[in-house]
């Protein structure tokens, strides 16, 4: 049972994460047990030379997609930091908004391993996969 909304989490990162005011970039479209789903939404700064998503924009997302998931989980934890990112750039992403699909394979008390395919909007193929794993703070805050 997840112990944040979608809505919920949103909210708990633009509070929490400054940088991120005002910048909706990124939007938690669904959470669910071990499972977030989260748009990257389009725009031009986000492609490389020839048109593309840049790989920078779908690490980004990548990472992201895993801390909601892990929000909705374990509830408001600030002070949970990314370990581990593995990605493999499986085909051009289109110049459009950029879906994750985060899973978590493992929840423990100190370690979150989670993978996220991402897809560009409307598109069936995977543009990227990645692995990641989360450290969590014995104090959780």
């Amino acid at each position: 049972m997840t112990k944040m909304t979608a809505q919920e989490v949103e909210d708990f990162i633009f509070s929490h994460f400054p940088n991120r005011q005002g910048n909706r970039a990124f939007l938690v479209e669904r959470v669910d047990e071990m499972f977030a789903q989260v748009r990257m939404t389009y725009h031009e700064r986000q492609l490389r030379p020839g048109g593309t998503i840049s790989g920078p924009a779908l690490m980004a997302l990548a990472d992201t997609a895993i801390f909601v998931a892990l929000l909705a989980m374990l509830g408001p934890v600030a002070s949970a930091v990314t370990t581990n990112l593995n990605i493999n750039f499986l085909r051009k992403p289109q110049p459009k908004d950029v879906i994750a699909e985060a899973k978590l394979l493992k929840l423990g008390k100190r370690l979150v391993v989670g993978d996220v395919t991402m897809y560009s909007d409307g598109d069936s193929e995977p543009v990227a996969h990645a692995t990641l794993t989360y450290s969590i703070p014995p104090n959780r805050e």
